[in-house]
């Protein structure tokens, strides 16, 4: 019987979906989050509707309608309530820290008249209403100091960390500039993933990455055995002075990318490509030199800038083979960023402009939080740790 009534509401959604298409969107997530609230709560309590259990832990008290607004139009909702007043759902506010956040985005560049007709349409095709400035400022304010909370939050052993940065669109005296996007995910002593942190400046050079990376270490990152990275310069300086005696791996994808620009002929890429990845592919370091000797004789002489290159950069990316197998993987390349920085593009591109920094950091900030706590949820870890296990050297 439980089971046919978990059933039920999916049952609706989809009746909904076969009877009005797209145009029954809306009502039919409406359906389902209805259904998702009741069942927290009855998580919450410990026990379902009318349901005679030892182990509950307080009592349902009816529901609170709640009109939301989204990009799918408003959604009217029916908040479930406990006798104590306790309970709120997560499912309800899970999710929504970017969809408010976005609105706020848009709204701002609405209210300092940035692409006044372009913005407008976007914020009622997305969000199904128009703003003041009072609901601006009043959503900005609050939710700038819970994401501020978030980014200046404690933090602690971290065994591996991974920094990349993306750009965004933004504007500053009349000009649109890019702005720099940094973001730094972190492995603990339990093998979880987090994200620590983000910044946004109007730069990439090394006072921007030297203060972002001082600040992680201010609230407490310590214990790093890893830090893996892109090369670029300002990066490579700040992480030098920051964490000097810090192994350093460099990203194999980006590697490969990069000895493109040494290629002199456009028929030898593929082949120089599949020779490198198999350098990154070796069982072990030892294997993996001894295929980059290979490699050198291969094309000492029809590519001697790529050899040079070769020779100098290769074995910035062999750092990894310090790890356990089961690692290397993972922390061979700033994927992990990589697939974040994806995600906030997807989000961003809407908005395409940001009228500063500071918009543009509690869009990043919102969506961050919400997958950092989605990682934090998770029951499967990112890497196994035996015992003893560390970078070797």
């Amino acid at each position: 019987m439980a089971r046919h009534d978990e059933d039920r509401p999916i049952g609706e959604a989809v009746k909904l979906l076969q009877t009005h298409g797209f145009d029954g969107l809306a009502e039919a997530v409406t359906v389902l989050l209805n259904s998702a609230m009741v069942a927290e709560r009855s998580e919450h309590l410990g026990a379902g509707l009318y349901e005679r259990s030892s182990d509950r832990r307080g009592y349902a008290n009816g529901y609170k309608g709640k009109s939301l607004k989204t990009r799918l139009g408003t959604l009217s909702l029916r908040v479930p309530q406990t006798r104590d007043g306790e309970f709120y759902p997560q499912s309800l506010t899970r999710g929504l820290r970017s969809e408010r956040a976005l609105l706020v985005a848009i709204a701002e560049m609405y209210v300092q008249g940035v692409s006044t007709r372009r913005v407008k349409r976007i914020v009622e095709e997305l969000c199904g209403t128009e703003v003041s400035s009072t609901q601006v400022s009043r959503a900005a304010g609050e939710l700038d100091e819970m994401l501020a909370s978030w980014r200046c939050r404690d933090l602690g052993c971290y065994r591996y960390v991974i920094l990349d940065a993306q750009y965004e669109k933004v504007r500053r005296g009349g000009q649109v500039l890019d702005a720099a996007v940094l973001i730094a995910c972190g492995v603990d002593d339990n093998g979880d993933r987090d994200i620590l942190g983000c910044s946004v400046s109007l730069s990439e050079a090394e006072a921007h990455w030297r203060s972002f990376l001082v600040e992680l270490k201010d609230r407490g990152l310590h214990g790093l055995e890893l830090v893996v990275s892109d090369s670029h310069e300002g990066l490579k300086a700040a992480r030098k002075a920051v964490f000097p005696s810090v192994p350093w791996q460099r990203c194999q994808f980006h590697l490969q990318q990069n000895a493109g620009a040494y290629v002199p002929k456009m028929g030898m890429r593929s082949p120089v490509a599949a020779d490198i990845r198999a350098i990154f592919n070796a069982p072990d370091q030892g294997e993996a030199e001894q295929l980059l000797e290979k490699f050198v004789k291969r094309y000492q002489k029809t590519a001697p800038q790529l050899v040079a290159w070769a020779e100098e950069a290769l074995p910035e990316g062999f750092t990894v083979f310090a790890l356990p197998a089961s690692h290397r993987r993972k922390l061979r390349t700033t994927n992990l960023v990589e697939r974040l920085n994806e995600e906030i593009r997807r989000r961003t591109r809407v908005a395409r402009l940001f009228p500063n920094e500071a918009a543009c950091l509690r869009l990043v900030s919102a969506i961050l939080m919400e997958i950092s706590e989605d990682w934090q949820s998770a029951d499967k870890r990112y890497v196994v740790f035996s015992k003893e296990t560390a970078v070797e050297g």
